[in-house]
């Protein structure tokens, strides 16, 4: 005998909302095809699953036992469904955010395979790696500190040099570049920086090795308050990579780090058992245009140092 999954889905609807009714409109369909489809389930197991009264619809012995059983034939069957559906989908791509130099990787990508990609904002590391495990997300761009879940992989992407933002009143708004030994003492203003999270400890790093102050004090109301606030200083500045979009603003200077430029370390991580076709493009994309540093020309976090080439 071969079992009706549409049948025994109504049998699992009825007995969570115990009224044909709810059941229906849960699964929807009319009551009179759940009553049909239970009817015939009943027939082809030639037993009674339900007991029927006004108060509503409970399991009978028989019903319990095929209960347990049945939500597991269900499970399995939307899994095998989600495992076709999955390769049709878009590649799903977690980023912190879409002005970050990931998201300009994802959009490169796209650009050059035509690749249908979906981009994901998360909070880093800390939701990132449950959403890959999840399979909610099939890639994420993070730094990667310390070991991770073994059925996790990752690589790294891309190195973002460090830039200074300052207002026009700053005494180094005038400057082409500067080197971090000339900030020792200043004040760098990150209100995005999170205790706990990975680009918070890459900036303490970075706090400890150049003795800059680094504050987060005061509400985070997003880059563009951040701008005002640090165009209207002459002695506040802040920090961005190279690879963020910074919005247009006529009080800010954009000014580079002289080498050795502090840059941050972006990998891609993803679940190792993930399947999806366009998972394996991405990194191949990915890794064709990394580049390792050498010593000379960038400043690596102590977590990165692993990065240099052996050159």
């Amino acid at each position: 005998m071969e079992l009706d999954l549409g049948a025994v889905r109504a049998f699992v609807a009825v007995a969570d909302h115990r009224r044909f009714g709810e059941a229906a409109d849960d699964l929807g369909i009319s009551q009179q095809a759940v009553s049909k489809r239970i009817a015939k389930l009943e027939s082809d197991l030639g037993a009674a699953l339900l007991h029927r009264s006004p108060a509503g619809a409970d399991p009978t012995e028989e019903g319990v036992a095929f209960l347990v059983p049945a939500r597991a034939l269900l499970g399995a069957a939307d899994q095998a469904l989600d495992a076709v559906r999955s390769r049709r989908r878009a590649l799903r791509v977690d980023v912190l955010g879409t002005r970050l130099a990931a998201t300009e990787m994802v959009r490169d990508f796209h650009e050059a395979t035509g690749a249908d990609v979906e981009i994901i904002t998360s909070d880093g590391l800390r939701s990132a790696v449950p959403a890959l495990l999840r399979g909610t997300v099939d890639a994420a761009f993070v730094r990667v500190l310390g070991p991770l879940d073994p059925a996790l992989a990752h690589t790294p992407v891309a190195l973002d040099p460090l830039h200074v933002l300052v207002g026009t009143r700053h005494p180094l708004a005038g400057r082409k570049q500067v080197r971090m030994a000339e900030l020792a003492g200043a004040t760098a203003w990150m209100p995005g920086n999170t205790p706990g999270t990975e680009w918070t400890a890459w900036f303490t790093d970075l706090a400890t090795e150049f003795a800059v102050r680094i504050t987060n004090q005061g509400p985070d109301f997003g880059f563009d308050h951040l701008l005002d606030e640090v165009s209207r200083s002459a002695e506040v500045l802040t920090f961005a990579g190279e690879g963020v979009r910074v919005p247009w603003h006529p009080e800010i200077v954009r000014i580079p780090v002289a080498p050795p430029v502090p840059v941050y370390a972006h990998s891609l991580l993803w679940r190792r058992a993930n399947r999806h076709p366009l998972l394996p493009a991405l990194i191949t994309h990915l890794r064709g245009r990394y580049r390792p540093p050498t010593r000379s020309e960038v400043w690596l976090a102590p977590a990165e140092q692993h990065l240099f080439a052996a050159t």
